[in-house]
């Protein structure tokens, strides 16, 4: 006697941005919880403005005046440390197996980075905006508009967006969270071969042309023409570009790591 085995029922991908808000509610809670990472994002960028405005900044600019020049830059350097984090969640999942979980569920690869990803956009704007809130009582003395206010933060949350979705993959791509947080580290120095700290024009030839043409000195010298009105001639455009493209290459390289896991 044969026996009839019923067909199996195949679950239906979920649809709309469901996986994406779970996800993202999944890395807030957990972003709670870890108070200590958080306040480290905060309290490194501002440990270093004071470091640069005090300790250096009477060498740089004995008139004072180099709080304004440096904040843009430690605003970056904020959203790379709270960016990098994500790196470090990212390959923790890896280890723990949640991520071959979700592999199992009729989700789109993007849903699961997606999540890290605004969450860490969500930090990092407050984080931001902490650093900024110090920089004021430093002496930080921005001239811009309400226009101008608005321009530079959809600036920085776009660069937030395109560096954290970096360090995604580098989550992905990493063998080991100690790994990931390695290449982290090594990014983060990306803002100190920049005009952050000090002009390009003081640095060695050879250096000036590796200054001038990384993505992080056109993103600062944007911010500081919208905050500071300094002149902006074609940096915005580029600020843009790099941004776009940053974000571009690495939701590809994220999406594409995430499937090829998947069949390893």
């Amino acid at each position: 006697m044969t026996v009839a085995l019923a067909p199996q029922r195949v679950r239906p991908r979920i649809t709309g941005l469901t996986a994406e808000s779970v996800f993202v509610r999944r890395s807030l809670t957990h972003s709670l919880r870890d108070v200590e990472s958080l306040l480290m994002a905060v309290m490194l960028p501002v440990l270093l403005m004071v470091l640069f405005t005090y300790v250096f900044g009477g060498a740089i600019d004995p008139s004072g005046g180099y709080v304004d020049y440096v904040v843009p830059g430690i605003i970056l350097l904020c959203a790379g440390f709270g960016a990098a984090s994500t790196a470090v969640s990212v390959a923790n999942d890896m280890k723990h197996g949640i991520i071959d979980r979700f592999r199992t569920m009729p989700l789109r690869a993007s849903a699961v980075l997606t999540g890290h990803v605004v969450a860490s956009l969500v930090r990092n704007l407050l984080a931001t905006g902490v650093v900024i809130g110090v920089a004021l009582l430093l002496g930080f003395r921005p001239t811009a508009d309400l226009w101008e206010w608005v321009a530079a933060i959809g600036l920085i949350a776009l660069y937030i967006l395109a560096i954290t979705y970096l360090f995604a993959a580098i989550g992905l791509a990493a063998g080991s969270p100690e790994a990931a947080s390695g290449y982290g580290f090594i990014i983060l120095f990306v803002p100190y071969l920049s005009s952050a700290f000090v002009p390009v024009s003081t640095m060695p030839e050879w250096l000036q042309w590796i200054a001038e043409n990384q993505p992080v000195t056109p993103i600062i010298e944007t911010l500081r023409g919208l905050l500071l009105g300094t002149p902006l001639d074609t940096e915005p455009w580029w600020a843009l570009f790099w941004c776009l493209a940053i974000l571009a290459i690495a939701f590809v390289w994220g999406a594409w790591l995430f499937r090829r896991k998947a069949v390893s």
